[in-house]
């Protein structure tokens, strides 16, 4: 019995092309649209995208402040959850995405060649996993963490005593 194929050996392992024979690639095509169609919601290429620039060496967070700021204190709410797609815009058509990233970088690299890697990665994912064509992965470093720098989530966690909820400011 033949493996059946993941996307991941799939994307290293194309299919061969069918020889051309009695069936018209476009019988095929409406063979396809009857069987149902596949829809990705915005979030699950958040998700992706999320993962795979975390993936980058040089990487502090993702989001600006104050997105990392409302989503520290949402993940201390009971029964609210971390979002991993946190800092990440995306727009998916039927065959196509965009996604928009907010960074914040370690203070130290090489701000293009990290931009360079987190973009092919993020298009490598979400390419491989979505099967969407990514059109463009526009990203903003909108800060730079320094080694003595406390995170935001540490700053939270000092000023809120065990026990009771941040006050809004």
């Amino acid at each position: 019995m033949p493996d059946t194929p993941t996307p991941a050996t799939m994307h290293k392992n194309p299919p061969a092309p069918a020889a051309p024979g009695p069936a018209a690639p476009a019988a095929d095509a409406g063979r396809e649209a009857e069987r149902g169609r596949t829809a990705l919601a915005v979030g699950v290429i958040e998700k992706i995208a999320g993962m795979a620039a975390r993936e980058v060496s040089g990487i502090h967070a993702l989001g600006s402040g104050l997105s990392r700021t409302f989503g520290a204190m949402r993940d201390r709410v009971p029964g609210g959850k971390s979002s991993i797609g946190r800092g990440i815009k995306a727009e998916v058509g039927e065959k196509q995405t965009a996604i928009d990233i907010a960074l914040v970088v370690e203070y130290g690299v090489v701000i293009p060649e990290l931009a360079r890697q987190v973009r092919e990665n993020i298009i490598d994912a979400v390419e491989r996993m979505t099967g969407l064509e990514v059109v463009e992965v526009n990203i903003a470093v909108n800060d730079v963490h320094l080694p003595d720098e406390p995170d935001v989530e540490e700053e939270e966690e000092e000023s809120v005593p065990a026990g009771q909820r941040p006050k809004l400011k």
